[in-house]
């Protein structure tokens, strides 16, 4: 089952992650994607594309395919970004029988909850990925960096508002998941309507060492580079955390 926030909350998504906010991260893929590359950069395909916030900045230097398994969020992207190919299918499974230059694995592969699911997400990109392209993998955070936390929401655009409360935690440390409960109240002034909605997200948690293991499993060179964090709290202002950037040979 989607979680309501890629269903039924999909006309409200962009009150949630602007796409504005993406371009500093996308910007340190980009440039690790030009430093680790062995062949010309002219393709990119990008799994769990999502809204197309990514892809909104990439294709400024890319020619972008963009895969979700939410046609409402893929339908989302396709109004921002109306030159980019768009395709319907699951990151564990997707096959295209073509390869790219360039391969991006944003903060979508945090759904993958197991080891197994996680391998399975790092093979469809590694058999999409061309000889000598670069794959980046970017997930929200690892065993070794999770922290309970709480951050407050609000976002206005046209007649929709947003208030809200995103509060991360792991019910179970001895697994490989954590939560991400999301209780919002939307208001719509165009139909007076107000109303409050809790969502949660299962996701995957991981230790690097399993990331590297799974990483060079598949056939990729492994290496780390820095992505400028969300500078939004005074806490993170100036900070960075590691993705992973993998060459294949």
């Amino acid at each position: 089952m989607q979680p309501r926030l890629y269903d039924e909350l999909v006309p409200w998504y962009r009150l949630i992650d602007p796409p504005a906010d993406h371009a500093p991260e996308v910007a340190s893929f980009v440039d690790a994607i030009e430093r680790a590359a062995r062949r010309p950069l002219e393709t990119a395909l990008e799994l769990g594309a999502g809204a197309g916030n990514n892809a909104v900045h990439m294709k400024r230097r890319f020619r972008c395919t963009l895969s979700d398994v939410s046609a409402p969020m893929l339908a989302l992207s396709r109004e921002l970004n109306p030159e980019c190919e768009h395709v319907l299918g699951d990151m564990r499974t997707l096959r295209l029988d073509r390869v790219f230059d360039a391969v991006l694995v944003h903060d979508a592969i945090m759904y993958m909850t197991s080891e197994a699911d996680l391998a399975a997400a790092v093979r469809t990109a590694f058999v999409h990925t061309a000889p000598g392209g670069v794959a980046v993998f970017a997930p929200d955070v690892y065993r070794e960096t999770f922290r309970d936390h709480t951050e407050l929401l609000s976002e206005d655009l046209g007649a929709r508002s947003m208030r809200g409360i995103e509060w991360t935690w792991d019910p179970d440390p001895s697994d490989d998941t954590f939560v991400t409960e999301y209780a919002f109240v939307l208001r719509d002034t165009s139909t007076n309507e107000v109303r409050a909605v809790h969502d949660r997200h299962v996701e995957g948690l991981f230790a690097q060492a399993t990331w590297r293991r799974v990483l060079e499993r598949a056939g990729y060179r492994v290496a780390t580079f820095a992505r400028p964090l969300d500078s939004e709290s005074d806490t993170n202002e100036g900070a960075f955390d590691e993705c992973f950037v993998c060459l294949r040979p």
